[in-house]
């Protein structure tokens, strides 16, 4: 931003995102992308009429700015009127049904854009706001209150993150019934005036008796997530979602940072079997949201929910945590860590034991000493390596080469350092089996050697084991495959990542029936899989000759990433095996768009399947759905 011709201002802010995004895209991502783009044209014109304008919309996100409060609710209603009618001609399970937050506050102008409190705050409390509803900030109800006939219901102060004092926050009723209305103000103006000296004496009296709440104290009262309205039944042991850490630094090319220390406790979390951890994929899903734990709860089918942020200045950092108990709106555990850049690894430790501790699972030493092992103590080869990690995780051919890139600064810096070979390793995997390298041979042996001394240096890590049973896979060795995936299964039995490998190993020795069961526990640990997961299900049913069952999974994979290349071959031959000739055909010339250059003899390199009559029958079906 540039600061020299940055101007601040009172604005009235609206913020708006739609309920359920992530769950519309996954079930039909082409009518979610036609309906959010009607929607927003209309959110825009209606912004326009009440003489405002739409400073940004990314994702599934409206931010519209507003000279008058008035204007910016007034207009908010008519907002969800209108989508209300709109949404009553579509069936209920395709309704987009948005959420709006309304603040006045200060804001920075930048050339069209605005930034601020002002703006997250109307960010946060939209969080808090019902589909199809409105919140208002206490700033902001002050000017509408006897301006606009609409009744509020008062919900109290809520701690908003990054923001030193609570906010208070109204729910708009827009009932007419209600107009006039406020519910929930019961304290008489008199008695809210005089609240800060008793307030103090209250402070002293929790510091004399050892109880001062910590700067999460003050958490809001939430409503807790039904178990009866959750997407999936609650496991039989304690369950967890890591929500992304958020980047509070000033670079935001720090983001690689925040997002590398939720993977670690993640990954740390998952060594332990008496805990259900959702997978990283999942948890992302979440990321640059605002962060509603009982919603989370509901959808991924998890008891508790750790959030946090990072701020790092220099060699400084200031990483927040607090763990809630989703079902009964409990903050079981919140703390602040103010610490130098070198204590990185100390700080995620003590945050993944006082997470066991709060949930209180006993360790034995030797399970505490795996949730909490290291593999380097050069801190900047660690911040190669999970900035490797991250690019790796782009799973496209930009991504793979500057895994690679940075995986070799990792090593360079730290060359017993197992983690980055890992990564090396799975990279060069990654451009054989995507069709990225120029000689499959090459990178497969480039893969081996890295994946190799990645086991000389760690053979207790998961995710090595995890890499090993995919380069034995495609070695066919499938006896060592199933091995590794046993001791990934046995040091990160928590891991979704585990769980597939062990399903993977099977699925290409051809024992399918007993790799289903593996492959639909990683979809239950990662609920909003990579399509890669429902194609490897997908395999299997067909495999297992249940074909309705793949064509269905298969088809999940689709509506996940429509340009998954490996999900349209497979694709194409269920059709071809179930006789349904002309969608097979429309499946292959989706797989030349994607590949123009396609060759059906380098892709059956990729088909490593124990048992060749398996291999020979899907390219059978390949070839009569028009591959060649």
């Amino acid at each position: 931003m540039n600061t020299e011709r940055a101007k601040r201002k009172l604005s009235a802010i609206l913020s708006a995102d739609v309920k359920g995004y992530s769950r519309l895209m996954g079930e039909d991502e082409v009518a979610t992308v036609r309906t959010l783009k009607k929607y927003r044209e209309a959110v825009s014109k209606l912004t326009k009429e009440f003489r405002g304008r739409v400073v940004d919309s990314p994702g599934d996100n409206v931010l519209a700015e507003f000279a008058s409060v008035v204007d910016a609710l007034e207009c908010s209603v008519e907002i969800q009127k209108l989508l209300k009618d709109k949404n009553a001609a579509l069936p209920d399970n395709r309704r987009m049904e948005f959420r709006i937050g309304v603040n006045l506050g200060d804001v920075i102008e930048d050339e069209d854009r605005v930034y601020g409190d002002g703006v997250n705050i109307a960010a946060r409390i939209e969080g808090l706001a019902e589909p199809g509803g409105i919140c208002i900030s206490g700033s902001a109800f002050e000017q509408v209150r006897n301006k606009v006939p609409l009744g509020y219901e008062y919900l109290g102060e809520h701690a908003v993150k990054n923001i030193v004092q609570p906010i208070k926050v109204y729910r708009v009723l827009m009932e007419h019934e209600a107009a006039g209305k406020v519910i929930g103000e019961k304290e008489p103006k008199a008695a809210r005036r005089g609240w800060k000296p008793v307030a103090a004496v209250a402070v002293l009296v929790l510091v004399a008796g050892g109880l001062v709440w910590n700067f999460y104290g003050r958490a809001p009262k939430i409503e807790p997530a039904s178990k009866e309205k959750m997407a999936f039944p609650l496991p039989d042991k304690p369950s967890i979602v890591v929500l992304p850490f958020v980047n509070m630094s000033e670079d935001k090319s720090q983001e690689f940072f925040s997002d590398g220390l939720t993977e670690e406790i993640i990954t740390a979390l998952s060594k332990t079997p008496k805990l259900f951890v959702i997978a990283r994929n999942s948890s992302f899903v979440y990321k640059g949201k605002p962060v509603n734990v009982q919603q989370v709860s509901r959808e991924l089918g998890v008891k508790y929910v750790l959030e946090g942020t990072v701020r790092r200045s220099g060699d400084q950092l200031r990483i927040t945590a607090q763990l809630i108990d989703a079902t009964t709106s409990n903050h079981l555990w919140a703390e602040r860590y103010e610490r130098a850049m070198g204590e990185i690894f100390a700080v995620q430790d003590e945050i993944t034991l006082a997470i066991v501790h709060a949930l209180r699972i006993t360790l034995t030493s030797g399970e505490q000493a795996r949730l909490v092992g290291k593999g380097t103590k050069n801190l900047e080869a660690y911040l190669k390596a999970i900035e490797a990690n991250e690019q790796f995780n782009q799973m496209n051919r930009q991504g793979s080469l500057k895994a690679k890139e940075f995986a070799k600064e990792a090593i360079s810096l730290d060359p017993k350092y197992a983690f980055p070979y890992a990564i090396l390793a799975n990279a060069h995997m990654l451009d054989a089996w995507f069709l990225f390298a120029e000689s499959y041979e090459g990178s497969m042996k480039l893969a081996e050697d890295a994946a190799h001394k990645a086991l000389s240096l760690d053979e207790n890590d998961p995710y090595i084991q995890s890499s090993l049973t995919n380069l034995y896979v495609m070695q066919r060795e499938h006896e060592k495959a199933i091995a590794s995936a046993e001791r990934a299964l046995a040091t990160g039995p928590s891991a979704s990542r585990s769980q597939s490998s062990m399903g993977v190993a099977l699925y290409f020795s051809c024992r399918f029936n007993e790799a289903i069961p593996f492959f639909e526990e990683t979809i239950r640990m990662d609920p909003y899989p990579p399509s890669a997961q429902f194609r490897l299900l997908g395999g299997a049913y067909s495999g297992a000759g249940r074909h309705e069952e793949a064509r269905k999974a298969y088809e999940n994979a689709l509506k996940l990433n429509p340009n998954d290349l490996f999900t349209h071959l497979s694709l194409a031959a269920q059709y071809a095996e179930l006789g349904r000739d002309e969608q097979a055909h429309a499946e292959v010339r989706e797989v030349l768009r994607l590949h123009p250059k396609f060759s059906l003899d380098y892709f059956a390199k990729t088909l490593t399947f124990k048992d060749q009559s398996f291999v020979n029958r899907r390219l059978e079906l390949m070839r009569k759905a028009g591959l060649k």
